[in-house]
């Protein structure tokens, strides 16, 4: 079928490659590109031999002329981009010189601003409808999946939602004091901002972790949820039928928030420069260098994810509630792709989108979000590679 380019080489990156190289059908070269090549290589010695060509290279993605450079040498059909959140737009740049398909999982923030909205990419949507190149924005598990299951409710169970309360539960134990389950940098930021919902039309900020419930999930049982705001909080007000209200919530044990609450209070979590030994450092920066890095978290971590979506509404004018939802195993990851749980659950959907676009059944000039596609061939695939969705027709719902 075609070729993809892969910006990045983390524990995401790794999940992406693995499942690009089963489906050699659709992926029949790809590239692994970061800015240390020795990562690359170490991902291209594990699946090397295959049906699916790998190849790697150097980049630096902050860079517009060094990625048209590598576009213009490999030829790819289609981006995937798994680097930080902070490459999106250039990344994006490289791919109108190029003229190529483009797929990220979250969405762009500056690097020296904890602040994440789309309007940043949006503002690319002429610009890619008019070079005739896809960008499908948001394409891991939350944003991604959780978009794709609110289409799917829309399209196959509802007339109007009217609620949608996200929820995102990681019950796996990695034995350390304290570690993040992707990015600290980034996972820090997202967690220590505020938080917000979306209600009769206006967010509503709230202040961090303020809002608290307890949820019983399916297969992992009752938790802590924290009210968050998270991206696609964004699309979803704009593109799901009749909707009144949506929440994010997110799972923390007292644990992890009794340290963040230190580091916090310390300074250790700001992004403002501060000079240390006659170096200009970023206090968060220097914390994600000490801490356990998220790929080497998969063997040692045990447990189950649980991320899903509450959805209220009607149908032939009855209310009707409805829950759709995945459970993931930590150890079954690292089985079958040599990562925890969260990766997988954000790098499964990544090739999927990418598969989708290529495969022209979601090629559409322009810049989506992942909602604005039929929802139908996205969760077939869920079921087929890695990441089965169950249901309810009557879930207990939060307050």
């Amino acid at each position: 079928m075609g070729k993809a380019l892969i910006i990045g080489a983390g524990g995401v990156a790794g999940v992406v490659v693995h499942k690009c190289c089963q489906v050699p059908d659709v992926f029949e070269e790809i590239c692994i590109a970061s800015r240390t090549v020795s990562k690359c290589d170490a991902l291209k010695e594990k699946l090397d031999g295959g049906r699916t060509k790998i190849q790697t290279a150097q980049v630096d993605a902050d860079n517009v002329e060094e990625l048209v450079e590598l576009i213009n040498k490999f030829q790819p059909d289609i981006v995937i981009n798994v680097a930080l959140p902070y490459q999106d737009l250039t990344i994006m740049d490289a791919c109108l010189a190029t003229g190529v398909d483009y797929v990220d999982t979250a969405n762009y923030e500056p690097l020296d601003e904890a602040k994440f909205e789309y309007s940043w990419q949006w503002a690319y949507r002429e610009r890619f409808e008019k070079a005739g190149i896809t960008a499908l924005l948001g394409s891991g598990f939350d944003p991604g999946v959780t978009g794709v299951f609110s289409a799917h409710a829309l399209k196959h169970h509802f007339d109007e939602i009217h609620t949608i309360d996200i929820v995102d539960a990681n019950a796996g134990d990695h034995g350390y004091p304290f570690a993040t389950n992707f990015n600290p940098e980034i996972n820090i930021r997202e967690i220590t901002a505020n938080g917000s919902y979306f209600e009769n039309g206006e967010f509503i900020e709230t202040e961090p972790l303020s809002i608290k419930r307890v949820y019983d999930l399916p297969e992992i049982g009752p938790k802590d949820v924290y009210l968050l705001h998270h991206e696609e909080l964004e699309s979803l007000a704009l593109n799901i039928t009749g909707i009144k209200k949506i929440r994010f919530w997110m799972t923390f044990s007292e644990n992890y928030l009794n340290h963040l609450k230190v580091l916090e209070n310390i300074g250790m979590t700001s992004i403002e420069p501060i000079i240390f030994e006659g170096k200009e450092i970023v206090p968060l920066q220097f914390l994600k260098a000490i801490l356990p890095d998220p790929s080497s978290l998969g063997p040692r971590t045990v447990g189950k994810t649980n991320i899903g979506c509450i959805f209220q509404g009607i149908k032939d004018g009855e209310e009707k509630t409805y829950y759709v939802y995945n459970v993931c195993d930590h150890q079954e990851c690292y089985a079958e792709v040599g990562s925890q749980a969260i990766s997988y659950t954000t790098g499964v959907p990544a090739m999927i989108g990418a598969m989708l676009v290529m495969t022209g059944k979601w090629k559409n000039p322009g810049v989506h979000n992942i909602e604005e596609f039929n929802p139908d061939p996205f969760m077939e695939a869920l079921n087929k590679y890695g990441l089965p969705w169950q249901e309810s027709f009557n879930p207990e719902l939060i307050d």
